[in-house]
């Protein structure tokens, strides 16, 4: 009779712990840059540098000087700032366009500046901070050639007869090959000197973002931006870091924050605007 109470309980003991929702699993911390559990916001005060991946073709945002390899621009300010903040030396780490978040998923950087614009198939790669300011495309042309383009809408670019500049690897590219369908789209490997083959003649109009445009018409005289203050698209740049680690992209995200809150970014940018 006692052995028969004693079976009795367990098995109620048994249904129970049965019945009862399993404990959650607990998903261990992806690997970091260094190959171990910690992260950048620990490791890289810890080895004194900052591994910043940018183009160095894209001014104001980041310009590498082709006499001494050294960068400059208003995300390349920041970067420096960035690295002073975290007890570390900035590294310029040279990459295109077509890399520049397939290197910072892979590590072979910490961050990624100059420019980046957040897209949805590069925020399925990396991390993105908070945005540093809004852009979007817009065109730009030789001044000589405005009332050619009228109003600068779509339809008065996408013709027979009009070379369409693109740099390949980026959202410029890829803005032009959704929309122009009977222009002629006409590819320039050099984004430093892609301005000057509007100059030239050799093309007629790049579509890029407003940002952009208005510095080069600035540095180029003979050259106009259309609609900036009403571009194409809506976009937004950001600051790209690993997936995985939280901890880094919440503090560069309070980092920006404070930088585009506090006139620090505003007084970079001015710099190279005024």
């Amino acid at each position: 009779m006692k052995r028969a109470a004693t079976l009795s309980a367990l098995v109620c003991l048994l249904a129970v712990t049965a019945a009862a929702p399993a404990a959650p699993e607990t998903a261990p911390r992806p690997d970091r840059h260094d190959g171990t559990n910690a992260t950048l916001l620990d490791s890289i005060p810890k080895r004194g540098v900052l591994k910043i991946c940018t183009t160095g073709d894209y001014a104001p945002f980041t310009k590498r000087n082709p006499a001494d390899g050294t960068y400059t621009g208003v995300d390349i300010d920041m970067a420096r700032d960035l690295a002073k903040s975290l007890d570390a030396k900035p590294k310029f780490v040279a990459t295109t366009w077509a890399n520049l978040t397939k290197d910072v998923a892979s590590r072979r950087c910490d961050i990624g500046v100059g420019g980046v614009s957040i897209t949805l198939p590069r925020a399925r790669q990396v991390y993105f901070s908070e945005p540093t300011r809004e852009d979007g495309k817009t065109p730009i042309v030789r001044c000589a050639d405005k009332d050619r383009f009228g109003p600068g809408a779509l339809a008065d670019i996408d013709k027979p007869g009009t070379t369409v500049i693109v740099n390949p690897g980026g959202t410029n590219e890829q803005f032009a090959r959704a929309h122009i369908k009977k222009a002629t789209i006409k590819l320039h490997p050099e984004n430093t000197t892609i301005f000057q083959e509007i100059i030239d003649g050799r093309a007629d109009v790049m579509m890029t973002d407003a940002s952009e445009t208005l510095y080069q018409s600035k540095i180029h005289p003979e050259l106009c931006a259309l609609h900036p203050e009403k571009p194409f698209t809506f976009s937004e740049k950001a600051y790209a870091t690993p997936r995985g680690d939280d901890e880094f992209q919440e503090y560069v995200d309070q980092f920006v924050h404070l930088a585009t809150h506090d006139g620090t970014y505003a007084e970079y940018e001015a710099e190279w605007m005024k």
